[in-house]
Protein backbone atom coordinates (compact mmCIF):
# COMPACT_ATOMS: atom_id res chain seq x y z
CA UNK A 1 0.00 0.00 0.00
CA UNK A 2 2.59 2.24 1.02
CA UNK A 3 4.39 1.88 -2.55
CA UNK A 4 1.01 2.68 -3.90
CA UNK A 5 0.33 6.16 -2.57
CA UNK A 6 4.20 6.90 -3.50
CA UNK A 7 2.70 6.50 -7.17
CA UNK A 8 -0.03 8.08 -6.59
CA UNK A 9 1.52 10.99 -4.79
CA UNK A 10 1.51 14.69 -6.20
CA UNK A 11 5.18 14.70 -6.24
CA UNK A 12 6.35 16.28 -9.94
CA UNK A 13 9.01 14.93 -12.13
CA UNK A 14 10.85 16.22 -14.56
CA UNK A 15 9.32 18.52 -17.24
CA UNK A 16 10.09 19.00 -20.87
CA UNK A 17 11.12 22.55 -21.76
CA UNK A 18 11.75 24.62 -24.18
CA UNK A 19 15.26 24.12 -24.82
CA UNK A 20 15.82 28.21 -24.47
CA UNK A 21 14.07 28.76 -28.18
CA UNK A 22 11.74 30.79 -26.24
CA UNK A 23 14.44 33.11 -24.27
CA UNK A 24 16.48 33.04 -27.78
CA UNK A 25 13.04 34.25 -29.75
CA UNK A 26 13.40 37.34 -27.71
CA UNK A 27 16.56 38.22 -27.97
CA UNK A 28 17.00 40.81 -31.15
CA UNK A 29 18.35 39.44 -34.44
CA UNK A 30 21.01 42.51 -35.09
CA UNK A 31 20.65 44.70 -37.79
CA UNK A 32 18.66 43.85 -40.84
CA UNK A 33 21.16 42.92 -43.90
CA UNK A 34 20.81 45.29 -47.17
CA UNK A 35 18.44 44.10 -49.56
CA UNK A 36 20.77 43.09 -52.00
CA UNK A 37 21.79 40.15 -49.38
CA UNK A 38 18.42 39.00 -48.26
CA UNK A 39 17.26 36.11 -49.92
CA UNK A 40 14.42 36.14 -53.01
CA UNK A 41 14.47 40.43 -52.60
CA UNK A 42 14.17 42.14 -55.72
CA UNK A 43 17.14 43.85 -55.46
CA UNK A 44 19.76 40.60 -54.51
CA UNK A 45 18.15 39.00 -57.95
CA UNK A 46 19.23 42.09 -59.72
CA UNK A 47 22.54 42.49 -58.00
CA UNK A 48 23.11 38.56 -59.08
CA UNK A 49 21.92 39.19 -62.60
CA UNK A 50 24.78 42.29 -62.86
CA UNK A 51 27.21 39.58 -61.86
CA UNK A 52 26.07 37.19 -64.02
CA UNK A 53 26.98 39.58 -67.32
CA UNK A 54 29.93 41.07 -65.90
CA UNK A 55 31.52 37.40 -65.58
CA UNK A 56 30.00 36.65 -69.41
CA UNK A 57 31.82 40.58 -70.41
CA UNK A 58 34.88 39.20 -68.65
CA UNK A 59 34.63 35.73 -70.63
CA UNK A 60 34.19 37.66 -74.01
CA UNK A 61 37.07 40.16 -72.99
CA UNK A 62 39.92 37.31 -73.10
CA UNK A 63 38.45 36.25 -76.95
CA UNK A 64 37.81 32.45 -76.21
CA UNK A 65 39.69 29.99 -77.04
CA UNK A 66 39.44 27.04 -79.98
CA UNK A 67 38.90 23.54 -79.77
CA UNK A 68 42.60 21.78 -80.16
CA UNK A 69 42.68 19.83 -83.72
CA UNK A 70 44.04 17.07 -85.21
CA UNK A 71 46.08 17.04 -88.58
CA UNK A 72 46.17 12.93 -89.55
CA UNK A 73 48.38 11.52 -91.96
CA UNK A 74 52.19 11.37 -92.97
CA UNK A 75 51.74 14.12 -95.96
CA UNK A 76 49.79 16.53 -93.74
CA UNK A 77 51.72 16.12 -90.63
CA UNK A 78 54.92 16.97 -92.68
CA UNK A 79 53.90 20.13 -94.39
CA UNK A 80 52.39 21.12 -90.92
CA UNK A 81 55.42 20.99 -89.69
CA UNK A 82 57.26 22.79 -92.40
CA UNK A 83 54.98 25.61 -92.67
CA UNK A 84 55.32 26.53 -88.65
CA UNK A 85 52.12 25.03 -87.53
CA UNK A 86 51.98 24.96 -83.35
CA UNK A 87 52.03 21.35 -82.42
CA UNK A 88 52.19 20.07 -78.61
CA UNK A 89 51.79 16.33 -79.26
CA UNK A 90 53.13 14.16 -82.27
CA UNK A 91 51.57 10.37 -81.95
CA UNK A 92 53.84 8.05 -84.35
CA UNK A 93 52.54 4.57 -84.39
CA UNK A 94 53.73 1.46 -82.47
CA UNK A 95 56.48 -0.68 -85.02
CA UNK A 96 55.77 1.64 -88.04
CA UNK A 97 57.41 1.46 -91.28
CA UNK A 98 60.38 4.26 -90.92
CA UNK A 99 60.02 5.80 -94.35
CA UNK A 100 61.58 9.22 -95.55
CA UNK A 101 58.55 11.26 -94.63
CA UNK A 102 58.60 9.44 -91.24
CA UNK A 103 62.17 10.26 -90.21
CA UNK A 104 61.71 14.25 -91.95
CA UNK A 105 58.80 14.28 -89.21
CA UNK A 106 60.78 12.92 -86.23
CA UNK A 107 63.20 15.15 -87.47
CA UNK A 108 61.64 18.52 -87.51
CA UNK A 109 59.85 17.68 -84.31
CA UNK A 110 63.23 17.23 -82.46
CA UNK A 111 64.14 20.42 -84.21
CA UNK A 112 61.52 22.52 -83.14
CA UNK A 113 61.71 21.32 -79.35
CA UNK A 114 58.57 21.67 -77.28
CA UNK A 115 56.48 19.04 -78.93
CA UNK A 116 55.88 15.67 -77.16
CA UNK A 117 56.38 12.50 -78.47
CA UNK A 118 54.07 9.81 -77.94
CA UNK A 119 54.55 5.81 -79.18
CA UNK A 120 50.98 3.89 -79.27
CA UNK A 121 48.95 1.07 -80.41
CA UNK A 122 47.31 1.12 -84.12
CA UNK A 123 43.75 1.10 -82.16
CA UNK A 124 44.45 3.79 -80.16
CA UNK A 125 45.34 6.22 -83.35
CA UNK A 126 42.19 4.87 -84.59
CA UNK A 127 40.35 5.49 -81.92
CA UNK A 128 41.66 9.38 -81.69
CA UNK A 129 41.02 10.00 -85.42
CA UNK A 130 37.73 8.37 -85.67
CA UNK A 131 38.72 5.56 -88.04
CA UNK A 132 41.13 8.12 -90.67
CA UNK A 133 43.81 7.06 -92.53
CA UNK A 134 46.28 7.91 -90.20
CA UNK A 135 49.11 5.91 -91.64
CA UNK A 136 50.42 5.46 -88.38
CA UNK A 137 51.12 9.63 -88.08
CA UNK A 138 49.29 12.30 -86.04
CA UNK A 139 50.06 15.66 -84.87
CA UNK A 140 47.52 17.74 -81.74
CA UNK A 141 47.50 21.22 -82.62
CA UNK A 142 47.02 23.07 -79.56
CA UNK A 143 43.74 25.50 -79.21
CA UNK A 144 44.30 29.32 -80.38
CA UNK A 145 44.18 32.26 -78.02
CA UNK A 146 41.90 34.28 -80.02
CA UNK A 147 42.13 38.52 -79.23
CA UNK A 148 39.95 40.52 -78.33
CA UNK A 149 38.11 43.04 -81.13
CA UNK A 150 39.43 45.76 -78.64
CA UNK A 151 42.53 44.42 -78.21
CA UNK A 152 43.31 45.19 -82.06
CA UNK A 153 42.59 48.41 -81.37
CA UNK A 154 44.65 49.01 -78.15
CA UNK A 155 47.46 47.28 -80.03
CA UNK A 156 47.83 50.55 -82.84
CA UNK A 157 47.52 53.24 -80.08
CA UNK A 158 50.47 51.19 -78.06
CA UNK A 159 52.18 51.41 -81.35
CA UNK A 160 51.55 55.38 -82.21
CA UNK A 161 49.41 54.32 -85.09
CA UNK A 162 46.23 54.39 -86.50
CA UNK A 163 44.46 51.29 -86.13
CA UNK A 164 44.06 48.86 -89.78
CA UNK A 165 42.24 45.99 -89.43
CA UNK A 166 40.47 43.36 -91.77
CA UNK A 167 37.11 42.18 -90.61
CA UNK A 168 36.12 38.78 -92.61
CA UNK A 169 32.08 38.20 -92.82
CA UNK A 170 31.01 34.83 -94.03
CA UNK A 171 34.55 33.53 -94.75
CA UNK A 172 34.37 29.69 -94.35
CA UNK A 173 37.97 28.66 -95.86
CA UNK A 174 40.18 28.48 -93.33
CA UNK A 175 42.69 29.18 -96.29
CA UNK A 176 41.54 32.59 -97.26
CA UNK A 177 41.71 33.56 -93.32
CA UNK A 178 45.26 32.19 -93.68
CA UNK A 179 45.78 34.22 -96.66
CA UNK A 180 43.84 37.45 -94.62
CA UNK A 181 46.63 37.44 -91.67
CA UNK A 182 49.93 36.97 -94.34
CA UNK A 183 48.91 40.01 -96.11
CA UNK A 184 47.57 42.06 -93.08
CA UNK A 185 51.34 40.97 -91.57
CA UNK A 186 52.61 42.26 -94.88
CA UNK A 187 50.81 45.34 -94.77
CA UNK A 188 51.76 46.76 -91.47
CA UNK A 189 48.07 45.56 -90.18
CA UNK A 190 47.09 45.70 -86.85
CA UNK A 191 44.82 42.55 -86.71
CA UNK A 192 41.99 40.19 -88.55
CA UNK A 193 38.63 40.21 -86.87
CA UNK A 194 36.24 37.11 -87.26
CA UNK A 195 32.80 36.07 -85.92
CA UNK A 196 32.39 33.48 -83.89
CA UNK A 197 30.30 31.27 -85.86
CA UNK A 198 29.63 30.26 -89.23
CA UNK A 199 33.13 31.33 -90.27
CA UNK A 200 36.63 30.77 -90.99
CA UNK A 201 38.72 30.15 -87.33
CA UNK A 202 42.70 29.68 -87.02
CA UNK A 203 43.07 25.66 -88.03
CA UNK A 204 46.26 24.27 -88.86
CA UNK A 205 45.19 24.76 -92.61
CA UNK A 206 44.98 28.79 -92.02
CA UNK A 207 48.35 28.99 -89.97
CA UNK A 208 49.84 26.99 -92.92
CA UNK A 209 48.25 29.35 -95.67
CA UNK A 210 49.44 32.26 -93.26
CA UNK A 211 53.02 31.10 -93.44
CA UNK A 212 54.09 31.92 -89.31
CA UNK A 213 52.73 35.40 -89.40
CA UNK A 214 49.95 34.01 -87.95
CA UNK A 215 52.35 34.16 -84.64
CA UNK A 216 52.83 37.51 -84.71
CA UNK A 217 49.33 38.78 -86.55
CA UNK A 218 46.54 38.49 -83.74
CA UNK A 219 43.17 37.22 -84.88
CA UNK A 220 40.10 37.97 -82.59
CA UNK A 221 36.58 36.76 -82.47
CA UNK A 222 33.53 38.72 -81.95
CA UNK A 223 30.29 36.78 -80.89
CA UNK A 224 28.35 39.43 -82.92
CA UNK A 225 30.13 41.14 -86.10
CA UNK A 226 27.89 43.75 -86.41
CA UNK A 227 27.95 44.93 -82.97
CA UNK A 228 32.12 44.82 -82.90
CA UNK A 229 32.00 47.35 -86.03
CA UNK A 230 29.54 49.54 -84.38
CA UNK A 231 31.74 49.75 -81.50
CA UNK A 232 34.47 50.24 -83.73
CA UNK A 233 32.60 53.11 -84.97
CA UNK A 234 31.86 54.61 -81.78
CA UNK A 235 35.76 54.78 -81.21
CA UNK A 236 36.26 56.75 -84.47
CA UNK A 237 37.40 53.93 -86.52
CA UNK A 238 35.52 53.84 -90.36
CA UNK A 239 34.29 51.02 -91.09
CA UNK A 240 34.80 49.91 -94.53
CA UNK A 241 33.03 47.66 -96.75
CA UNK A 242 34.05 45.82 -100.06
CA UNK A 243 31.56 45.29 -102.39
CA UNK A 244 30.72 44.68 -106.23
CA UNK A 245 28.05 47.72 -106.40
CA UNK A 246 29.46 50.09 -103.63
CA UNK A 247 28.94 53.66 -104.28
CA UNK A 248 33.08 54.53 -104.31
CA UNK A 249 35.83 53.59 -106.47
CA UNK A 250 39.00 52.35 -103.84
CA UNK A 251 41.22 55.26 -105.59
CA UNK A 252 38.64 57.52 -103.97
CA UNK A 253 38.64 57.04 -100.42
CA UNK A 254 41.00 59.48 -98.73
CA UNK A 255 40.24 57.92 -95.49
CA UNK A 256 41.93 54.89 -95.86
CA UNK A 257 45.31 56.66 -94.53
CA UNK A 258 43.38 56.85 -91.22
CA UNK A 259 41.89 54.62 -88.84
CA UNK A 260 39.99 51.34 -90.68
CA UNK A 261 38.78 48.83 -90.99
CA UNK A 262 37.63 46.49 -93.95
CA UNK A 263 35.65 44.21 -94.36
CA UNK A 264 35.51 41.44 -96.79
CA UNK A 265 32.56 39.40 -97.78
CA UNK A 266 32.43 35.99 -98.76
CA UNK A 267 33.02 35.25 -102.52
CA UNK A 268 29.46 33.62 -103.16
CA UNK A 269 27.45 36.11 -101.29
CA UNK A 270 29.72 39.18 -100.43
CA UNK A 271 28.41 41.03 -97.24
CA UNK A 272 25.32 40.25 -95.26
CA UNK A 273 22.40 42.77 -94.96
CA UNK A 274 23.07 43.85 -91.63
CA UNK A 275 27.18 44.09 -92.08
CA UNK A 276 26.34 46.46 -95.28
CA UNK A 277 24.28 49.29 -93.43
CA UNK A 278 26.60 49.26 -90.64
CA UNK A 279 29.40 49.70 -92.97
CA UNK A 280 30.35 54.09 -93.11
CA UNK A 281 31.14 53.37 -97.20
CA UNK A 282 30.71 50.78 -99.24
CA UNK A 283 33.81 50.61 -101.98
CA UNK A 284 34.24 48.44 -105.36
CA UNK A 285 37.45 47.36 -107.02
CA UNK A 286 37.83 48.26 -110.51
CA UNK A 287 38.18 45.08 -112.53
CA UNK A 288 38.96 45.93 -116.45
CA UNK A 289 39.06 42.13 -117.14
CA UNK A 290 35.18 41.60 -116.25
CA UNK A 291 35.74 38.73 -113.00
CA UNK A 292 32.59 38.81 -111.22
CA UNK A 293 34.27 38.80 -107.81
CA UNK A 294 37.66 38.23 -106.14
CA UNK A 295 39.10 35.25 -103.63
CA UNK A 296 38.49 37.12 -100.38
CA UNK A 297 42.29 37.05 -99.73
CA UNK A 298 43.00 38.62 -103.07
CA UNK A 299 40.74 41.42 -102.29
CA UNK A 300 41.80 42.28 -99.05
CA UNK A 301 45.44 41.97 -100.37
CA UNK A 302 44.65 44.85 -102.87
CA UNK A 303 42.93 47.11 -100.25
CA UNK A 304 45.97 46.97 -97.25
CA UNK A 305 48.03 48.05 -100.24
CA UNK A 306 46.39 51.01 -101.46
CA UNK A 307 45.92 51.58 -97.36
CA UNK A 308 49.52 50.95 -96.84
CA UNK A 309 50.48 53.43 -99.80
CA UNK A 310 49.00 56.07 -98.44
CA UNK A 311 50.06 55.92 -94.96
CA UNK A 312 54.23 55.61 -95.87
Amino acid sequence: MAANNRRMSGKKGAQVGSGGQRRRGLEGKGPTPPAEMRKGHAKQRAAQAKARRAQGRTTQRRGGRSASELVVGRNPVVEALRGGVPASTLYVQQFIDNDERVREVLQLAADRGGINLMEAPRPELDRMTNGLNHQGLVLQVPPYEYAHPEDLVAAAHDEGEDPLIVALDGVTDPRNLGAVVRSVSAFGGHGVLVPERRAAGMTAGAWKTSAGTAARTPVARATNLTRALEAYKKAGVLVVGLAADGEAELGDVEALDGPVVIVVGSEGKGLSRLVGETCDVRVRISMPGGAESLNAGVAAGIVLYEAARRRS
